[in-house]
């Protein structure tokens, strides 16, 4: 067994395995320009090695991965240098499109805190295993921006209007509910993760893809979600968020409230108010469009919203909330962040690498 240490991702190989380990536990493995350089060559390195089978991501520490480094971004943009951080994000999204059309089986090891970036870098993936320790979220709208690297794909194609509550709110969601909505494949308690990563380290030469399957569905379990989850509102989420605009999903979530009072509905609401007015607004854009899109046109439309973000030009909302509230947030501005960013300096859209040999699951997203 070869310990190879790149300090922020730790990779160990295995005789047909690749385990990646995202290391940095104080920062909650939030993901790093080297990071994420490092990820996309070792997977596009793994891809064309026939002696890789399966590769295997996982977190140090109480975290898979929290996200993007925001503190970096929040630093360029005050130094007037946002091309840097939408630079980032393109290599970010470039990465979200070569796990999501990867010829090998990549299993994720969700075995804490998921959220933002750290979604992208495993829920694109053939297999993602929550434990009792995975907290889920998509926090952006309350941070000024929304929810990116291909989540207008992905939670689009979650049951109902679930998606659009999982993206708008913020909503934390723990690993049963992961597993029921669809974001987790496999759960898998914390304790029996050593052993399962053991028998995965035994796949042999045949059908990588179906070993991994079989050996995952003998160690998974099948956790109901606990009485107060959002799981069991599935039909108020529907009913609320299935309307056109923003004002509308809070009118009709307050209309609920007053016909059966709801500690959950309350909450829902409230963090709806906490949240970007712009944010809010482009959210529901995004992903409405990505239930027609694959997700290579998704990551390239959320880069163009990036980059509109960290330019600030339409509005000022990742540094400080400029419009503050939802009226002033016109249909005018929020096209704007759909449209191709005209940068001086040759801004240009995501350039996606061409991929070969594409399984059927991969052929289907696109």
């Amino acid at each position: 067994m070869a310990l190879e240490s790149h300090s922020q991702i730790l990779v160990e190989e295995k005789p047909s395995v690749r385990i990646l380990t995202l290391n940095r536990p104080k920062q909650l493995n939030a993901l790093s320009l080297n990071m994420v350089t490092r990820l996309l060559q070792l997977f596009l390195a793994y891809e064309v090695d026939p002696t890789v089978k399966l590769v295997i991501l996982k977190g140090q520490g109480r975290a898979f991965c929290a996200g993007g480094d925001v503190s970096a971004v929040v630093r360029d943009i005050g130094l007037g240098k946002w091309r840097r951080s939408a630079d980032f994000m393109s290599l970010e999204y470039t990465l979200n499109y070569v796990m999501a059309t990867y010829c090998k089986a990549q299993i994720s090891i969700l075995n804490g805190i998921v959220m933002g970036g750290g979604a992208g870098v495993c829920v694109h993936g053939r297999f993602r295993i929550a434990t009792e320790n995975t907290v889920f979220a998509m926090p952006e709208t309350a941070l000024g921006l929304f929810p990116d690297v291909g989540a207008s794909y992905l939670l689009s194609r979650l049951s109902g209007f679930f998606g659009e509550y999982v993206g708008l709110t913020g909503a934390r969601l723990n690993g049963a509910e992961m597993l029921a909505c669809g974001l987790a494949t496999h759960f898998v308690p914390s304790t029996r993760l050593t052993a399962l990563q053991a028998d995965l380290c035994k796949v042999g030469s045949s059908d990588p893809v179906t070993f991994a399957s079989t050996i995952l569905d003998a160690y998974t379990q099948h956790p109901h979600p606990e009485r107060q989850s959002a799981f069991y509102r599935l039909d108020v989420i529907d009913k609320c968020f299935s309307r056109r605009t923003i004002e509308e999903i809070m009118s009709a979530l307050e209309r609920e409230a007053t016909h059966k009072p709801d500690d959950w509905i309350s909450a829902t609401v409230e963090a709806l108010k906490k949240a970007s007015p712009a944010s809010l607004k482009i959210t529901l854009r995004s992903i409405r469009e990505g239930r027609l899109q694959g997700v290579g046109q998704c990551l390239i439309r959320e880069n163009r919203m990036v980059s509109h973000v960290m330019k600030g030009e339409i509005s000022k909302d990742f540094v400080e909330w400029e419009p503050r509230r939802l009226e002033d947030m016109k249909d005018i501005m929020v096209d704007k962040y759909f449209k191709r960013v005209e940068e001086e300096d040759g801004w240009e859209d995501l350039k996606l690498p061409p991929r070969k040999h594409l399984p059927a699951s991969a052929i289907a997203k696109l």
